[in-house]
């Protein structure tokens, strides 16, 4: 069943766009970075709250957007995990011709403002799991603290997903500004957020989550690729070639321990995940149509000149 359009905002249209998405990237540094402010809470709450509404409706504009797909999610479990299953092939964005792009003819240049857009957009998946798991049943509940234990590197600190990425970026000598990442990526990240903070979206982040699993592993072997082909070693490597088959177990896990058990519980379920797991798939394919849009125009800004990436 076709989604809303992924069209481009153009002009003002974009221009209000980039505005919400980086007040909404503002609103999520606010209330997740830690902070000793107590004198100016009530100015803090003031502010928050008015930028909740906007998140609101900011995330029921994208429910909208997905909602007549998800109505068809089946009910019964099992047959819903097999509806989830399938996302990996019909799903929004799967088998963008970006990501074979990518690993086979784009430049240093054009693969570092690619990645600088997809770091902008990582809104951490530990702390989403974390967020996320609160007050579930034991059985998903146990899940989500596996996949997190796992993103954290079963506690060694080397083994840490985030610390991977960042380590790429460095390797990369990439200038991750917000001003220089496009709405969509930003929009992606605040939409993770609002879904994993909000607990009435508690089972939206539950799909978005596990869309994430499902799909992340081939976009992320082309990502490998490209930056095999161009040089980089295997320790700057290592973030996209551990969640090319990494994540592969994961989904597995998450739709047998995760999905089938909360569906089976309560049919009703399977509504809202099916709504997440689109909403997550709607806006990576969004990403994807711009950094096309960019690259293959010509039209993106590359980032200072990288001087380590090859031995990296």
């Amino acid at each position: 069943m076709p989604l809303g359009s992924n069209t481009q905002f153009t002009g003002a249209g974009a221009q209000d766009e980039a505005l919400t998405q980086r007040m909404l990237g503002q609103l999520n540094r606010a209330r997740l970075t830690p902070h000793m402010s107590p004198e100016q809470w009530s100015r803090m709450l003031d502010e928050e709250l008015a930028l909740r509404r906007l998140e609101h409706q900011f995330v029921e504009r994208e429910r909208e957007q997905v909602r007549l797909w998800a109505d068809t999610a089946p009910r019964d479990a099992e047959a819903f995990v097999h509806w989830f299953e399938e996302l990996k092939q019909n799903g929004p964005g799967q088998g963008d011709s970006l990501f074979p792009w990518l690993a086979e003819e784009a430049t240093h240049e054009e693969l570092c403002w690619f990645l600088t857009q997809e770091m902008a957009g990582e809104a951490g998946f530990d702390d989403l799991v974390a967020l996320t798991q609160v007050k579930l049943p034991a059985r998903p509940k146990l899940e989500l603290a596996r996949n997190y234990w796992d993103e954290m590197g079963q506690g060694t600190q080397s083994g840490m997903h985030g610390p991977m990425l960042e380590h790429l970026g460095r390797a990369l000598d990439l200038d991750i500004r917000e001003e220089a990442t496009v709405w969509e990526s930003l929009a992606l990240a605040n939409l993770m957020v609002a879904l994993a903070a909000n607990r009435h979206y508690t089972y939206q982040s539950i799909g978005a989550l596990g869309a994430i699993e499902l799909t992340a592993p081939g976009r992320s072997e082309k990502v490998n690729a490209a930056l095999k082909r161009l040089g980089l070693g295997g320790a700057a490597r290592r973030y996209y070639a551990l969640h090319a088959t990494l994540d592969v177990k994961h989904s597995l896990a998450w739709n047998n321990e995760v999905l089938l058990p909360l569906v089976a519980a309560n049919p009703a379920l399977a509504t809202p995940i099916a709504e997440g797991a689109l909403m997550r798939l709607r806006a990576g394919a969004r990403c994807f149509e711009r950094y096309r849009a960019e690259l293959w125009s010509g039209n993106w800004q590359p980032g200072p000149t990288p001087h380590s990436a090859r031995s990296a």
